[in-house]
């Protein structure tokens, strides 16, 4: 069995706080035609070279009845900014058009098999994967970008047409997983393509 989900997976359900005071489950988003849950944090440099690219597509699909919604999964200990502390206040300074939760357990990383952040998964209405992967082909440096996977998988699900790539590798740093090194990874995780 593969680490990651795989195409046609159902969506894990979760519960779990969000830096706006409030707890949601996978039901709490029952309204979004489609949702995009991605694995990101507060330090890593790939999140933070992209969060403004990943802001612009959330703005622009809003209307389209695509949600996003983003998890921390990072473990503190290895990175003291991944913090819920830190996640309060960077959704204050920023104000990021998602909903941002806090898996402090890890199991939802685990569940949907997040390899990296940032890391995206893309439900369809029944809740169905129908993407997986990187936003963007440069999330470190975004005048480097050349493609962005992201937005061409939602613009193929909406227009109704099969996703031409729907799986590529997300590039990033790796999920900061609690009592392993900051560069460790779950034997069975692998690249995706």
């Amino acid at each position: 069995m593969s680490f990651t989900l795989g195409l046609g997976a159902a969506a894990p359900d979760f519960e779990l706080p969000a830096t706006d005071g409030s707890s949601y489950t996978l039901k709490s988003f029952a309204d979004a035609d489609t949702l995009v849950i991605f694995f990101t944090c507060n330090h890593c440099p790939y999140v933070i070279g992209s969060d403004e690219v990943t802001r612009q597509t959330a703005e622009k699909y809003r209307d389209r009845g695509v949600q996003f919604v983003a998890i921390n999964s990072n473990s503190p200990n290895t990175y003291s900014e991944d913090s819920w502390d830190h996640m309060v206040s960077r959704m204050k300074e920023h104000k990021f058009p998602w909903v941002y939760l806090h898996d402090a357990t890890q199991e939802t990383a685990l569940a949907y098999g997040a390899l990296r952040t940032p890391h995206f998964y893309v439900f369809d209405k029944r809740r169905k994967l129908v993407y997986t992967g990187r936003a963007v082909d440069s999330p470190r440096d975004a005048s480097r970008i050349s493609s962005n996977d992201l937005e061409h998988a939602l613009d193929e699900h909406l227009s109704g047409k099969a996703i031409s790539t729907p799986i590529t590798n997300p590039i990033g740093c790796n999920v900061k997983w609690e009592g392993q090194d900051a560069h460790w990874m779950p034997p069975q995780a692998c690249d995706l393509v």
